[in-house]
């Protein structure tokens, strides 16, 4: 089965609505589906709930959804890097749902695993608690945290084969993979795609049962966050 789109935009096309629920992968901008985050900006869908650790910088990523205005609730655990996150949320334009990080990367693994919902100590006592079930096991409070199943998936990963077996490059795997298994629909965005059975199972990091559609982008950006450096001694 090939599931290889021609474009970002003929991925998007037929299966992005106005209100949905969407899991991004990435964190910062490593690993982040440029391609398929500018075609979901240039779609023009609005109202979204967007899953993911952070919210792009001021914009790039999911940062030029936020400028077109197209969100109008985030699932995050890191929003720092983001002016209009920031102004916006202030402004109480924007709703968020602060989610500490290993929280939310368990809310999304359990979402692929099927499972409803889990208790955590992680939040206890703070406002992550707010208004969510609390219960005592072994002399410990833990809150219960609900599992997350988007309607689609954004991902990016470094390879792809046409049946849709995935190989990320390095850290760029952190979230795409528990985003990818979430989604009730998975569009993945690759750099390579190559004949089904070319990558070896050992090296394959998620198989291709949780993808749908498949983007080429050969060549994207990857811009750096904060480019630090120090004088070189002669």
């Amino acid at each position: 089965m090939n599931k290889v789109f021609a474009s970002a935009a003929e991925a998007l096309k037929d299966v992005v609505k106005d209100g949905q629920l969407m899991a991004v992968g990435g964190f910062g901008l490593c690993g982040i589906p440029e391609a398929l985050i500018a075609a979901l900006r240039d779609s023009g869908v609005k109202d979204l709930t967007v899953i993911s650790n952070n919210a792009g910088v001021d914009g790039f990523g999911l940062g030029q959804l936020l400028e077109t205005r197209q969100i109008k609730k985030m699932i995050s655990s890191y929003v720092g890097e983001n002016k209009e996150f920031e102004r916006q949320y202030l402004a109480g334009e924007l709703e968020l749902e602060f989610t500490p990080q290993g929280t939310l990367a368990e809310k999304l693994r359990a979402g692929g695993a099927g499972i409803p919902a889990f208790f955590t100590k992680t939040g206890v006592g703070t406002i992550v608690a707010d208004g969510k079930e609390l219960r005592e096991f072994n002399g410990e409070t833990y809150v219960m945290e609900h599992a997350l199943v988007p309607d689609i998936a954004l991902v990016k990963a470094d390879i792809a084969d046409r049946s849709g077996n995935l190989r990320f490059n390095l850290t760029a795997r952190n979230f795409n993979p528990a985003a990818a298994m979430a989604g009730k629909l998975c569009i993945v965005e690759v750099e390579r795609i190559v004949a089904t059975g070319e990558i070896a199972p050992d090296d394959v990091h998620l198989p291709g049962i949780y993808v749908h559609r498949i983007v080429h982008n050969p060549t994207p950006e990857k811009r750096i966050e904060k480019r630090t450096t120090r004088a070189r001694k002669v």
